[in-house]
């Protein structure tokens, strides 16, 4: 099962407010998300889940929190106290795919796990403190970069110890 972030990045590195809020609203990065998860699990953490008001439709939605009481009147909600026991959940379904969409914390969790992370850098600055974990380019290696009109989207790669 193939693990991947996605995630929409401004300039300075913002991607929401600890209140949950995404500081920007870009029809066409939401379009860019919606068609790429579509059909997947998407993971994220309560805060995240709770700023959405709902499930994402057409796809399962694992929440990780660590709160052991908390639940849903949502038939596409899973809920974890972990990142791992939702990865084990997801491999158990047998889904080729899963994306982690949030916040910074599920984000910097999930960064020594994954495969590959597709990232929307959005062409300007936000007010925010939630920011997107550093990515080192010494374990990332951009295998594509697709430019639209308010963003451009880099599909990085976990580099293998051969890379150079």
């Amino acid at each position: 099962m193939k693990k991947i972030i996605i995630s929409a990045i401004a300039k300075n590195g913002v991607i929401g407010r600890s209140n949950g809020e995404m500081p920007w609203h870009s029809k066409e990065e939401f379009q860019h998300f919606k068609s790429t998860t579509f059909g997947f699990p998407v993971i994220m953490g309560r805060v995240t889940f709770e700023t959405l008001g709902k499930p994402l439709k057409g796809r399962l939605n694992v929440i990780i929190t660590s709160n052991n009481n908390l639940k849903y009147d949502f038939n596409d909600v899973k809920i974890f106290n972990s990142l791992e026991q939702a990865f084990e959940f997801c491999e158990s379904q047998k889904f080729e795919k899963v994306f982690i969409i949030g916040g910074g914390k599920i984000y910097k969790q999930a960064m020594k796990y994954v495969d590959e992370m597709i990232i929307s850098i959005m062409n300007f600055e936000a007010e925010g403190d939630v920011f997107f974990p550093e990515i080192n380019p010494r374990n990332w290696k951009i295998i594509s970069s697709e430019k639209r009109n308010e963003f451009e989207i880099l599909t990085y790669v976990r580099r293998k110890a051969d890379d150079e």
